[in-house]
């Protein structure tokens, strides 16, 4: 599995360490893609303890992101990035294998 398939942007990486940096349990941000969605899939962002043994871990400046083997299939190539503007802040996810996806940019479709 190529686990250089999806980055981290450096916005991402700055949000992902404050926000566990303010949690005592834990360690890591967990992306997953469930299906549902106004578009077919959905992301799913949780904050988790530590890695599972099948998980795909990446790291950049101090932030350690998990994704499981299964959402990693949907995900190959993707880029998560964290926005802070007008709209307000959020985690957006750069997906080339979505041909569609819904205006608020948490579904897709493949």
């Amino acid at each position: 599995m190529n686990t250089e398939s999806v980055t981290l942007s450096e916005a991402a990486a700055k949000r992902i360490a404050a926000i566990v940096a303010s949690e005592a349990d834990k360690s890591a941000l967990r992306v997953s893609v469930e299906g549902g969605g106004c578009s077919g899939f959905s992301y799913k962002f949780d904050l988790d303890q530590g890695p599972q043994d099948d998980d795909v871990v990446i790291t950049r400046d101090g932030a350690t992101l998990l994704i499981d083997p299964m959402s990693l299939i949907y995900m190959a190539g993707s880029e998560i990035d964290f926005v802070d503007n007008l709209l307000g802040q959020s985690f957006q996810i750069n997906n080339p294998n979505a041909v569609a996806s819904c205006g608020c940019g948490t579904s897709f479709s493949v």
